[in-house]
């Protein structure tokens, strides 16, 4: 298809992916920094607030599987303008929630949305492309993505601050205008006719395993761990997800195919980013919550101090990536989560209240670096630990992988930030840093270097 699509229509199709795609990467840390005055606008309780960013995570998670095989089934196209246009939906209804049950059932139906939009925002670039002009766009839009999430705190804290909480959800609806008029005009559609089956009960299965076992985790903060209805979602939600596993191995067609984790060094990158991404995505929920609620910051100041992140990572990722060919991945992955755990002890430091240059910058920086050290060979490692006829699936499921520390994050982490007397703070960093460290233990020890040859595609940081 590419010898047909001209430079300028390629740019308009690489538009189209990035807009609709920073839809839901803006999302992913935009909302961060409104949450304590959403708190307090809709006298909401912490669970709830929780709730606000595990409504989204859950569906993301749970549905970008089965939502990458629908745009290969019903085209990626057509998949794509419908998920934008429903995350255009369901940000309309967030930003007119009346109260906080409104907003996180439409937080859900925004997860739903995004998991329809990002997977088929990479297979239109892939279909669009041939091998040799692919690896630049792709590369070019986790790039755009990684800015616009770095962007989005700082967007989000200035609208929260001179307009109201409720633009942030409505600087949604003239990007996705944009996106489906950039889309019907330039992106081609494009199918897959072997895709002929969606895993319906695996999705379903995975949606209420991680739903139950959520619920119960944020649950205990409020009801305590004596609770019964706390104990039954959480075994409830273990058994399904164990049975999730069982129905995957018999499929016909799964969602997660299980015959890709017979790989050890598959299996341990994964295992890898479960622990990586659930301290990242801890440490950055909270972080712009404790500077806004403890220590007198604004919400734009708040999303401003995660600047330095994005730009490190912007900046170094591609130094990072060439170290990586030289060196090998069992050294970054070694060494990289270990920085970055580094990084998150400094920031649960006491010094943090001394400002933003002495007590915020020197551990995001050093976070940044471990970061920057990580991601590349991460990504890359996952996609050549499998037959490249699976290499799609498999940064599928490495995706959802890093979706699903996170919602796991922020409910576990909630139960220490909110414990009564409100000093949990620097026991949410420390739990962080401990997560990336046996995220680098992990590295050492299961990581292989050495594998086909394939660009990197977009980690699951790219996501913001």
């Amino acid at each position: 298809m590419d010898e047909q699509i001209s430079k300028g229509r390629g740019r308009l199709i690489l538009a189209a992916t990035v807009l609709g795609s920073s839809l839901a990467f803006i999302d992913g840390s935009v909302v961060n920094v409104a949450l304590p005055t959403i708190r307090q606008a809709l006298d909401a309780r912490p669970e709830a607030i929780q709730w606000i960013v595990n409504a989204y995570l859950l569906l993301l998670s749970a549905l970008v599987l089965i939502g990458g095989s629908a745009g290969d089934r019903w085209g990626r196209r057509k998949v794509f303008v419908i998920g934008v246009s429903l995350f255009a939906l369901a940000s309309l209804a967030c930003a007119l929630a009346p109260s906080i049950a409104w907003l996180i059932a439409a937080r859900s139906l925004q997860g739903v949305a995004a998991a329809l939009v990002v997977p088929a925002s990479l297979a239109i670039l892939g279909a669009a492309f041939d091998e040799e002009r692919r690896g630049p766009m792709i590369g070019a839009w986790a790039g755009f993505g990684a800015v616009t999430g770095a962007l989005g705190p700082v967007l989000g804290g200035w609208l929260v601050d001179a307009v109201s909480w409720r633009a942030v959800f409505l600087i949604n609806l003239p990007l996705a205008a944009a996106t489906v008029w950039l889309t019907l005009k330039a992106v081609p559609e494009s199918r897959d006719p072997d895709v002929r089956h969606l895993d319906w009960r695996g999705a379903i299965l995975a949606a209420a395993g991680l739903g139950a076992l959520t619920w119960g985790l944020t649950a205990a903060g409020e009801r305590g761990w004596t609770s019964p209805a706390v104990w039954s979602a959480i075994v409830a939600g273990a058994a399904i997800l164990v049975g999730f596993v069982v129905l995957q191995g018999r499929e016909a067609h799964p969602m997660m195919p299980l015959s890709l984790y017979r790989s050890p060094t598959f299996s341990g990158a994964n295992l890898l980013t479960l622990a990586l991404y659930f301290g990242l995505t801890g440490a950055m929920f909270f972080l712009p919550y404790e500077l806004i609620a403890r220590h007198g910051y604004k919400a734009a100041q708040a999303g401003a101090t995660l600047l330095p992140l994005s730009a490190v990572m912007g900046t170094l990722s591609g130094l990072a990536g060439r170290v990586a060919n030289k060196v090998g991945a069992r050294a970054m992955l070694t060494v990289g989560p270990i920085t970055a755990g580094i990084g998150f002890a400094l920031l649960g430091a006491p010094w943090i209240a001394s400002g933003f240059w002495a007590g915020v910058l020197p551990g995001l920086l050093v976070l940044a670096v471990g970061m920057t050290i990580s991601v590349a060979p991460l990504t890359s490692t996952v996609m050549a630990a499998v037959p490249s006829s699976h290499s799609g699936v498999a940064s599928g499921i490495n995706n959802a992988v890093a979706r699903i520390a996170g919602l796991l994050a922020v409910a576990v982490l909630g139960l220490v930030y909110f414990a009564p007397g409100g000093g949990g703070y620097p026991w949410v960093m420390g739990i962080s840093a401990a997560a990336a460290i046996v995220a680098g233990l992990v590295g050492a020890a299961t990581i292989r270097n050495g594998g086909p040859g394939r660009p990197p595609a977009p980690g699951p940081g790219s996501g913001g």
